[in-house]
C-alpha cells in the first residue's frame, strides 16, 4: 500500500472523526459553530478522499484540500491544546492533524 491510498484511507476516517466531534461538541455544549465546523471540515475532507478515489491520475486536487482542510484545523486545534492540554476535542485533532499532514507530504513526493 502505498502513501496516496494510506491519505485517501485516513481522510475519510478523519472525516468521520472530525463530523462526529462536531455533533458532540453540539450535544454537550449547544455549540452550533462546533456543528457546522465538524460538518464542513469533514465533509471537504470526504471530498478530498473521494477525489483521490475518482481521479487517481491526478491527486494534487484532492491532496491540495486535504492539506488546506489539515492545515485549517491544526491552525485552530494546536493553540487550544497547548493550552489546556486536553485531549479531547484539541489533542484528538491536533493528533489526527499531523498524521493527516505527514500522510499528504509524503504522497505529494
Amino acid at each position: 500500500m502505498n502513501y496516496l491510498s494510506l491519505a485517501t484511507i485516513f481522510y475519510f476516517i478523519f472525516a468521520t472523526l472530525t463530523q462526529v466531534g462536531g455533533v458532540i461538541g453540539f450535544i454537550k455544549a449547544k455549540s452550533r459553530a462546533s456543528l457546522i465546523a465538524g460538518l464542513i471540515s469533514g465533509a471537504l475532507l470526504d471530498l478530498a478522499g473521494i477525489m483521490l478515489v475518482v481521479r487517481p491520475e491526478r491527486p494534487q486536487i484532492g491532496l491540495g484540500l486535504g492539506l488546506v482542510v489539515t492545515l485549517l484545523l491544526l491552525g485552530r486545534f494546536a493553540p487550544a491544546f497547548f493550552r489546556t492540554k486536553k485531549f479531547m476535542p484539541a489533542g484528538m485533532i491536533f493528533f489526527l492533524g499531523l498524521i493527516s499532514l505527514a500522510l499528504t507530504i509524503a504522497a505529494f513526493i
